[in-house]
This record gives C-alpha cells, structure tokens and sequence, in this order.
C-alpha cells in the first residue's frame, strides 16, 4: 500500500517546518544545526554563490535549498521518515525527519 500523495506533501511540509523551528535550538544541535555548520564549512564558496547568491550565506538559508531525497519507513505506506539533502548530490549527510503513528514529528537528526 502507497500513501496517498496528499499525506506524502503534508509530511514533507511538516517536516520542513519542524525542521525551520528547530534550527538553533539545543534540540537541534545534532541535527539540522550540526547539518548547517558542517556544510558551511566544508563546502565551496562557489556552492553557495550558486544557490543562494552569496558566497557566505546566513546560516538559516542553507535550509531553504534543501531538497527531499526519499521518504521511507517500516510500513508498506513508506511516509515513516523523510530524509533531506542539499542540491546536486554535494553531500552524503541528510536531514532525516521521523513521524509517529499520528503523522506527527518526534525526531529530527543528521544522518548520513
């Protein structure tokens, strides 16, 4: 069983947002923060030029380019977690959001 298109949006929506809340946040330390600094630093000046128009962007708009990799899970549905990257495949790390049964977020992490 597929999950119908309209949950798979609104999981990615909520997801994005959970993830937008979090940035900054001790919560988020190991997750979507880390995810940041880490590409802020390891990244080509030339990257973010590209994406984002500057050189050195703020921190908080590096999550405005963030493209949905997959979504996956332990169920036929596949909408359990969600994982997010950045474009052209620069990076093995993603942002993974996990759902509870009710289709709401319960962890954001880094993964890779």
């Amino acid at each position: 069983m597929t999950a119908p298109r309209d949950e798979i949006a609104r999981r990615e929506k909520s997801a994005r947002d959970a993830i937008q809340r979090a940035f900054g946040t001790k919560e988020a330390e190991f997750g979507a923060t880390l995810f940041v600094s880490h590409h802020l630093e390891e990244i080509e000046d030339s990257y973010w030029e590209k994406h984002l128009g500057t050189a050195n962007p703020e921190p908080s708009r590096v999550l405005d380019i963030l493209e949905l990799r997959s979504h996956w899970g332990d169920e036929d549905d596949g909408i359990d977690t969600f994982d997010f990257t950045l474009p052209e495949s620069i990076t093995n790390y993603v942002i993974s959001v996990r759902f509870d049964e009710m289709g709401r977020v319960v962890e954001i992490t880094m993964e890779s």
